[in-house]
Formats: C-alpha cells, structure tokens, sequence
C-alpha cells in the first residue's frame, strides 16, 4: 500500500509542477528536503530546505510560457522511488545561453524521490 501512497504524492507534486502550483507542489516535501538537479551527469544545483525550495520553484515559474513533466514509469527500491519522465515546455524569455523565448525545449530524465516518514526528504532531477 506504501507505493500507492508515495505514487500518489509524486503524481501530485508533477501535475502540480505542471500546473505552476509551488504551494500544491510542495506540500509533500520535508521541511529538510535536498534537492539536486543534474544534467549529463553533473551537479548543477543543490538546495537545502523547504524555503530554498520554494524560492527556486516561483523563480523557474518565469522562465516557462508552458511546461509539462509526463511520468512514463515508476521503479520502487525500499524508501526510494524513481520516475521516468518526459519534459516539454515553451521558454518564457530569452536566456544567456542562446535559448530564446518562444524555444521549445524537449527532454527526457528522471527523477528519485526518497521518502522518510510519508515525506519526500531528498530529490534528484537528471536529464
């Protein structure tokens, strides 16, 4: 029944992500969450803390005109749950790397989310 519950929680937190809800997306999440995003293979940020959290989840609201992360499978290993996902959105403004409002960005990733007492306490994003 645990996976049920922890499928639930992640299915919330992504359409929730999808729906610009930082409150919603949150709510499940430890007030000691780790959060660590990785692209190929490198460490590109680290937050400690719901407050962290939350300030970076309504900064990146910005960035995107659309988003959406769709859950292609869940994996479950004792506390650990890993989503396979596929992510689209629409930048919202011109950045400095090149990428220009309008831009459609196109990934796939996953996400591990670990749980400690109903809550998320750790989560990693890799694409």
């Amino acid at each position: 029944m645990f996976m049920k519950a922890r499928e639930e929680a992640i299915k919330t937190y992504v359409d929730s992500y999808n729906n610009f809800n930082t409150l919603k997306m949150t709510e499940n999440l430890a007030d000691d969450i780790v959060f660590i995003n990785k692209q190929n293979g490198q460490v590109t940020m680290t937050l400690n803390g719901i407050n962290e959290f939350k300030n970076q989840a309504e900064t990146a609201k910005q960035y995107f005109s659309q988003r959406e992360q769709k859950i292609l499978s869940f994996r479950h290993e004792g506390h650990i749950t890993q989503i396979e996902i596929d992510y689209h959105g629409v930048l919202a403004q011109d950045f400095p790397n090149g990428l220009k409002k309008g831009q459609e960005i196109k990934l796939k990733g996953k996400s591990t989310f670990e749980f400690k007492d109903g809550k998320v306490i750790k989560l990693t994003d890799e694409s």
